[in-house]
């Protein structure tokens, strides 16, 4: 957290030793989505330019690492969008259904992942009941009678559940 505060005021040996340490771990991650050195290289450095300008609005109670690998996500999408768009203006559609799927996949795998995090990390009765009813599709009155509890605590669990989920998306989306 201490290289947050110095980032933002400036410093720009920590940012250069933080360049050093993620740089590697950043085209790795790019590629291994994207099987493209071309979109790998673009998207590492975007990535730290985006860092430094964004500086002064990093989040001091977050890990640096998480805000950078979001970063490096969000990068790679603009850059796969853009592409997509290039590809259209220039007559090659045939490349655009793959890139806006693998935009799609990349979107769609990471915020399951996110939310099954969510969903294993939560209180015990509030992930059962909330995966019973969800997943199961079970109605609030079978959960409750098979937990021996009420409706209304059912419905408390799944909304509690909700919420929690609401919040930690709205907290990736900012």
């Amino acid at each position: 957290m201490e290289h947050i505060k110095a980032i933002k005021e400036d410093n720009h040996k920590v940012f250069n030793q933080i360049y050093e340490q993620y740089h590697q771990q950043i085209y790795s991650f790019i590629i291994l989505k994207t099987r493209s050195q071309y979109i790998s290289e673009e998207v590492t450095q975007l990535t730290f330019i985006k860092l430094w300008k964004q500086r002064k609005q990093l989040n001091e109670h977050l890990e640096i690492h998480i805000q950078i690998f979001g970063m490096a996500r969000q990068v790679m999408i603009d850059l796969l969008r853009k592409e997509s768009n290039r590809f259209k203006y220039e007559g090659e559609s045939a490349n655009t259904p793959f890139t806006d799927s693998l935009i799609t996949a990349i979107e769609s795998k990471d915020l399951l992942k996110i939310m099954e995090q969510d969903i294993e990390n939560m209180p015990k009765m509030r992930r059962l009941v909330f995966e019973l009813s969800r997943k199961q599709g079970l109605t609030h009155k079978e959960i409750a009678q098979l937990y021996s509890i009420s409706p209304k605590t059912v419905e408390h669990h799944i909304g509690k559940a909700l919420m929690q989920l609401k919040q930690h998306l709205y907290s990736i989306m900012l």
